[in-house]
């Protein structure tokens, strides 16, 4: 099955690391990154990709994958 994610936070050093988790969890960054402004911070977010074994359930815990 294919999973999708969409990471999102503010632009600091805690988003980074959640996406390069990710990606050590073998996620695959999908697309460009994007930016944001919330009116306080900026907001940045990161499509993420996986391929897993296994049939796709609406109840997935998709960060536990």
């Amino acid at each position: 099955m294919k999973l999708y994610r969409y990471l999102t936070g503010p632009d600091d050093k805690q988003f980074c690391l959640r996406v390069t988790k990710a990606l050590n969890q073998g996620w695959e960054l999908y697309g460009s990154p994007t930016l944001s402004f919330n009116g306080t911070h900026i907001v940045a977010g990161q499509a993420i990709v996986k391929e897993a074994e296994g049939e796709f359930t609406p109840d997935m815990d998709l960060s536990t994958l």
